[in-house]
This record gives C-alpha cells, sequence and structure tokens, in this order.
C-alpha cells in the first residue's frame, strides 16, 4: 500500500486526505484523537500524537496482548554457526551480510519475538518478522541519523504487526517500513537486503557465520500457529481477498511487484534483463507443523539485481498472499 502521507503536524479540527492506493482516503484527525482516546490509548501512549496519522485508526486492531505483551529482543548474543547443533539444518533463518560478515537470525526466535534489535558491523538493525503475514524485514534503525530501538505496540493493521519506535513512540507497519501514527507519519524506514533461507544453505555460503543464540531459557523451536498456512482465512484480517491463488499461498514480493512462490518453484529459475529469482527445496515452513523442523517443504529463494556488471541481493520478502494485496492494492500476482 503506497501513501501520500503529510510531514507536519495535522490539525484536530480539519480533515487531512491521504492518498491509499489509487483512491483519496479522508483522515478527520479529531476524530482519530476522539477514537484513541476512547480506547484508553493514550493511557498507555503518552508521547504518541494520535492526531498525526495516515490511516483512519479504527483500521487498527488489537492483536490481543498490550504494548510489548510480545517482547522484542535487545543485545542478541551469537555464536559460530559450526557451533549450533540443536536446530534442523532445514529451518528457516532470516540472514544479514554487511561488509563480508555475516548472522542468522533463526525464525524459531523471531515467531515468538517478532523483533531483534541488533547492532551488526556498526550498522543498528531491526529484524523483523510477522507471523501473521509471514513477512520477514530488515531494517536500518537509524531515524534522522539517530540509532533507534523498536518495540512491539500490540496492535495490528492488515493483519501486520504494527511496531514502535522507542525514540518518538510513532507506531510503524513492519510489511513496507512506514510510520503510521504519531511524529514521524509518512517517513519510511530503509531496507536491508536479507535473505529468508535454510540454516544448511547459510553455513553452505558463510562457514564463519554467526547464529542468534536462544535468547531466553524459554523452549523453542514450536510453532503456536499449527497449519496457519493452509488455512482459509486470515487470522485477524478484517479486509476482503480476491485473487488466483488462496489468502495465505506464498508470494515473493520484489517492489511492488508480487510473484506466486508456487509458479517460481516450478520454473525455479526467473530471469529478466536485471533482476533474477531462483528457488530451491529444502526450507521448513516456521507456520506449519507444531514443531518447525517438520514443517513442509516451502523452498528457499534469491533474488539478485544486476548493476556494474556483477550480481548482488536486493531486498525481497516472502509473504501471505492476502497481505501483498492489503499493501498492494491494484495489483495483480504474478502466477504464470
Amino acid at each position: 500500500m503506497k501513501y501520500l502521507l503529510a510531514t507536519m503536524l495535522i490539525s484536530t479540527s480539519v480533515l487531512s486526505s491521504v492518498l491509499t492506493g489509487n483512491a483519496a482516503e479522508q483522515i478527520d484527525a479529531a476524530a482519530n484523537l476522539e477514537y484513541a482516546k476512547n480506547s484508553y490509548w493514550p493511557g498507555e501512549w503518552p508521547d504518541t500524537d494520535f492526531s498525526i496519522s495516515s490511516m483512519n485508526l479504527r483500521d487498527i486492531m488489537s492483536g490481543g496482548v498490550p504494548k510489548d505483551g510480545i517482547r522484542a529482543i535487545d543485545n542478541p548474543t551469537f555464536k559460530p554457526v559450526a557451533d549450533e547443533v540443536s536446530i534442523a539444518a532445514t529451518e528457516p533463518v532470516i540472514t544479514v551480510m554487511l561488509n563480508g560478515k555475516a548472522r542468522a537470525y533463526p525464525l524459531r526466535y523471531l515467531t515468538a519475538h517478532e523483533i531483534v534489535n541488533d547492532v551488526f558491523q556498526g550498522m543498528p538493525i531491526a529484524v523483523t518478522f510477522c507471523p501473521l503475514c509471514n513477512s520477514s524485514v530488515v531494517f536500518d534503525a537509524r531515524i534522522k541519523g539517530q540509532a533507534v530501538e523498536f518495540g512491539t505496540t500490540g496492535k495490528l493493521h492488515n493483519s501486520d504487526l504494527v511496531m514502535y519506535d522507542r525514540l518518538t513512540e510513532t507506531w510503524w507497519q513492519q510489511y513496507n517500513g512506514t510510520g503510521i501514527v504519531g511524529e514521524l507519519t509518512g517517513q519510511k524506514l530503509a531496507v536491508i537486503p536479507s535473505r529468508l533461507e535454510s540454516l544448511e544453505l547459510f553455513v553452505q555460503r558463510f562457514e564463519d557465520g554467526e547464529i542468534m543464540r536462544a535468547p531466553t531459557a524459554r523452549t523453542y523451536g514450536y510453532n503456536p500457529y499449527v497449519n496457519y498456512d493452509s488455512s482459509f482465512r486470515p487470522f485477524l484480517y478484517r479486509g476482503d481477498y480476491e485473487g488466483k491463488i488462496p489468502a495465505l499461498a506464498r508470494v515473493v514480493v520484489v517492489g511492488d511487484v508480487g510473484y506466486s512462490l508456487e509458479y517460481l518453484a516450478e520454473v525455479k529459475l526467473l530471469e529478466t534483463d536485471n533482476m533474477r529469482i531462483s528457488w530451491q527445496s529444502g526450507q521448513n515452513s516456521a507456520l506449519d507443523h507444531q514443531v518447525i523442523a517438520r514443517g513442509k517443504d516451502v523452498g528457499n529463494i534469491v533474488v539478485q539485481k544486476l548493476k556494474d556488471g556483477e550480481w548482488s541481493d536486493t531486498a525481497y520478502m516472502v509473504s501471505f498472499a492476502f497481505a501483498y494485496k492489503a499493501f498492494n492494492p491494484g495489483k495483480t500476482i504474478i502466477t504464470e
């Protein structure tokens, strides 16, 4: 979903207009402020300005937990990936490479915590995962040059995680890194290219890479959303869905273009003039079986673009079809 967003304070006495997709949506700042008060949000969020928003606040719903009810991980610790013995080779990990160094963040931890605040190669980053949308995104965690950390609001929009930054308590849409409520509404977080791949493939690429240690003493490796990715309808989603593929089918998203994962699995390699997308088997779904390591094989995706004669990774995500359509209204998922 693309927004034309206000970059100045919005008067609570007038209507403001925001472009959502191709249609202008009237945002009543006074009504938003009243809704926030009636929902008791200011008590929990005294530093968030609810008169500034890119949407009607009624479109944001509770995920059933309070602020930081899903606890983000700060100051994660790591070990050599060669020392990892408890995670199956086919389990999914979010991987980041900076300055020739690489780290892996197992989805078994992100499914439980959704955000990891880290500093890698001197860069503050936020590694994020929304299980309800299957969306994994790594952000440059700097706002106006200042390092920030993120937490969970306990709220959802289009079934997607709504994060907040601990500096301004602006609310951010995890799916696209856009500020949606508060001081920094309309700003976008920079995305850092990452891969969602099996642990085995990460080890093959980076034998000397690091992997995140279990962040708490709790038991990990279990999926609280059993059979979710074969469900008929998304959880906590108010919108409609129309498409050629099921609402919870996976879609590879590059920019605002979506490709059916099933289609990519059939062709194995899709090439354009300056981009290639490849698929290979060997990665468990984290949202299928109760034990993540027994999840069905959804395969691994690599997206690269050609620049100056060299292929390099570019940002992408593998999300569910309903989420892609919700945030990219009017777009068609490529299925052939």
